[in-house]
């Protein structure tokens, strides 16, 4: 028999007069702050503007909300398009790579258009982007929204209906792991300059193992769909192993930020 070691848990919801505020939203934006908070004092430690930082930050994030929710109704669940209205409810569904697709876009231009060089403020985004993330992700955890297959593991959670890997906290895990690792890898000196490249590597290779946990059409009534077998994410993280394996590879990033 199959025993779960987390027992199954619902957060509730905090109302505040006409607004209601779930685990998962309180989570994400303490995930972002602490994201945002982390890169700016990485950035000053470096001698760089973490005004630069914190601008773009916000600019990325209202980006982020536009990739994730088209990237979760065009590849994970198209069936919902039939109902135009749902395209602007973010709250029923956003996809994390699919903003990250969103959060790069943005960087490419937004950093052109201000002639800044963006590689120099490469360590302090790594550094707030794995334990940002990593918050954000235990707000996933807490709603259970990135249900697996089914497992006997100590991390599966008891969903009803049997226990399953949660890939919420999977995933927190891996970003916590490697939160921890960038800023050993800071404190001795180690990689400076090739922290973002080696953060793609290795979230790239984590995910694409992970997203075979989750759980598929057929399991589920709202799995998450797959194109030619593997999910987007699969497919973008193969991308984020590329370009970071050509940056560990190449030339360390030196020069100013202007």
């Amino acid at each position: 028999m199959l025993i779960a070691s987390i027992p199954w848990f619902v957060v509730p919801s905090l109302t505040l007069g006409p607004f209601t505020l779930q685990s998962f939203g309180l989570l994400s934006a303490a995930g972002i702050l602490v994201g945002m908070q982390v890169a700016a004092g990485a950035a000053r430690r470096d001698g760089l503007d973490a005004k630069v930082v914190l601008d773009f930050s916000v600019i990325a994030e209202a980006v982020c909300l536009v990739g994730g929710r088209l990237v979760h109704l065009v590849f994970y669940h198209p069936e919902e398009q039939a109902d135009p209205l749902r395209i602007l409810k973010v709250w029923e569904g956003l996809s994390s790579m699919g903003g990250l697709a969103g959060a790069i876009l943005t960087a490419a231009v937004w950093f052109r258009r201000r002639r800044l060089r963006f590689a120099p403020f490469g360590d302090a985004y790594a550094l707030g982007l794995a334990p940002g993330w990593g918050i954000a992700r235990l707000g996933c955890f807490t709603v259970h929204d990135h249900p697996g297959v089914r497992s006997d593991s100590w991390l599966a959670v008891d969903f009803p209906g049997g226990p399953r890997h949660d890939l919420g906290l999977d995933e927190a895990l891996l970003l916590f792991a490697l939160a921890a690792l960038l800023a050993w890898l800071r404190r001795s000196g180690r990689m400076k300059g090739r922290l973002l490249p080696l953060l793609a590597v290795c979230y790239g290779i984590g995910r694409f193992l992970l997203d075979f946990l989750r759980a598929r059409p057929g399991d589920l009534a709202y799995a998450d769909g797959r194109q030619l077998g593997l999910t987007f994410a699969q497919w973008f993280a193969m991308g984020l192993v590329a370009w970071g394996a050509t940056r560990l590879v190449g030339p360390r990033p030196t020069g100013a930020a202007r």
